[in-house]
């Protein structure tokens, strides 16, 4: 492999062992473990840490819960990690959707999260998703996640679910 000095190029070749060199250095060609490779292997992580799940229809459709921030979600910083929040969001989000517009098909169009505070490992956490609008082809949800002792708000989440049209054959 041929070094390039500034400004020189490098054949299209030698870039691609430059790049897997760097790979091979972060460990990022490593495989993932088995456990990561199972079908829904997400969920049943998100599954593991919801504690209780409370749904009310009446007046407006709720759905709340709490979850118990284990060391199998937190990040390098000893918090809940944001993929963790975003999965949660989504999680809780679509069986609010559900409440209101049944036993619909539906998917994910969209999801906005904040990440105004940290929720610390073996800390405890409301999450309460509620309608912010159905309509026909589309439900919108906003989810809360606020510590349980203190209330603080730590993430805010509005995710939009689109209802799957009938065939019309």
């Amino acid at each position: 492999m041929a070094e390039a000095g500034p400004g020189e190029k490098l054949s299209p070749a030698d870039y691609r062992a430059v790049m897997r060199a760097f790979f091979r250095a972060l460990d990022a060609d490593a495989g993932l473990p088995a456990s990561a490779d199972q079908p829904d292997a997400c969920s049943a992580l998100i599954r593991a840490i919801l504690s209780s799940v409370a749904v009310s229809a009446s007046p407006a459709p709720r759905v709340s819960c709490t979850i118990t921030v284990s060391p199998t979600v937190t990040n390098q910083y000893n918090t809940l990690h944001g993929g963790a929040v975003a999965a949660l969001a989504e999680a809780v989000g679509m069986a609010c959707a559900r409440v209101a517009a049944g036993d619909k098909e539906m998917f994910l169009g969209e999801l906005s999260t904040a990440y105004l505070a940290a929720a610390r490992c073996d800390s405890e956490v409301d999450v309460e998703a509620q309608i912010l609008r159905k309509g026909r082809s589309v439900v919108v949800t906003t989810i809360e996640f606020r510590l349980k002792d203190s209330k603080k708000l730590c993430y805010t989440s509005r995710a939009t679910f689109y209802i799957m049209p009938l065939a019309s054959l």
